[in-house]
């Protein structure tokens, strides 16, 4: 499945490295895409969508839409 989350607080290359490594412990294979301008992070992934936005929470922040 194909989601797109919308994420607030993603300022430079480590928080983007934070959040992929977070969605990656919850799918190995999870392909992840972050436009960091837009605040957008897009997965492709067999993982439930609850629990890849949990994920980027649990890393700090803030998920303010799951597309």
């Amino acid at each position: 499945m194909q989601y797109t989350f919308q994420v607030q607080g993603m300022t430079c290359a480590h928080c983007e490295r934070a959040v992929t490594q977070a969605l990656q412990q919850v799918d190995p294979q999870a392909r992840v895409q972050i436009d960091r301008a837009q605040g957008k992070v897009e997965v492709d992934s067999s993982a439930p969508r609850e629990a890849l936005a949990a994920a980027i929470r649990e890393e700090g922040y803030a998920v303010a839409q799951a597309l």
